[in-house]
C-alpha cells in the first residue's frame, strides 16, 4: 500500500513480520508489564494521545490505563484486537495486512465474528524467546497504523532495540 500526500508510508507485511522477529523478550514479568505500560502512558501523554493501554499475559490483565479523551469504546476495541493476537499469534495489524495482501479483508475472509475480533492495528504479541507468545500489549484511540506504531516504538525503547 502506498501513502497519500503528507502521510507516512503504511508498513508492508515484510516490515511487520520483521518487527515481530526483532521485538522479543527474554522474560516477561508483572514488573515488566508495569514498566512497559508506564512507558506507553508516558509516550501517549507527551503526544496528548487520547488512548487506552492494555497489557495481558496468560489471560490476566497486568496493566490498564485510560488517558483523557479515551472512551469505553477503546476498551471494546482493545478486547477485539487482543483476541486476534491470541488467536493468530501475530500483531493485529499484521493479520489484517496479510488478508489485504491477498486482495480480501479480515472481515470478509476470516469467518470470525467482527463483534469479537478486529484485525486493526494496535495489538502486538508479547513473545518470550524459547517460549513463544505469552500475551499482548494493546493501544486503542488513534488511527490503526498510529496505534500500531506507538506500541512498536514503546517495545523498541523498552527492549533497547
Amino acid at each position: 500500500m502506498s501513502a497519500g500526500r503528507n502521510e507516512t508510508p503504511v508498513p508492508e507485511v515484510a516490515e511487520l513480520e520483521e518487527q515481530e522477529r526483532r521485538l522479543v523478550f527474554r522474560r516477561f514479568t508483572h514488573d515488566d508489564a508495569w514498566a512497559l505500560g508506564s512507558l506507553l502512558v508516558e509516550l501517549a501523554r507527551e503526544r496528548q494521545a487520547p488512548v487506552a493501554v492494555d497489557i495481558h499475559r496468560g489471560g490476566q490483565q497486568l496493566f490498564h490505563a485510560a488517558l483523557p479523551g479515551s472512551t469505553p469504546d477503546n476498551d471494546a476495541w482493545i478486547a477485539r484486537k487482543r483476541r486476534v493476537v491470541e488467536r493468530y499469534g501475530s500483531a493485529s495489524y499484521l493479520v489484517g495486512s496479510r488478508f489485504r495482501a491477498k486482495g480480501t479483508t479480515f472481515e470478509e475472509s476470516s469467518r470470525l465474528d467482527p463483534d469479537r475480533y478486529a484485525a486493526h492495528g494496535g495489538s502486538f504479541p508479547v513473545t518470550v524467546a524459547g517460549v513463544g507468545v505469552v500475551g499482548s500489549v494493546t493501544v486503542s484511540g488513534l488511527p490503526q497504523v498510529d496505534d500500531h506504531r506507538l506500541v512498536v516504538e514503546a517495545l523498541e525503547r523498552f527492549l533497547g532495540d
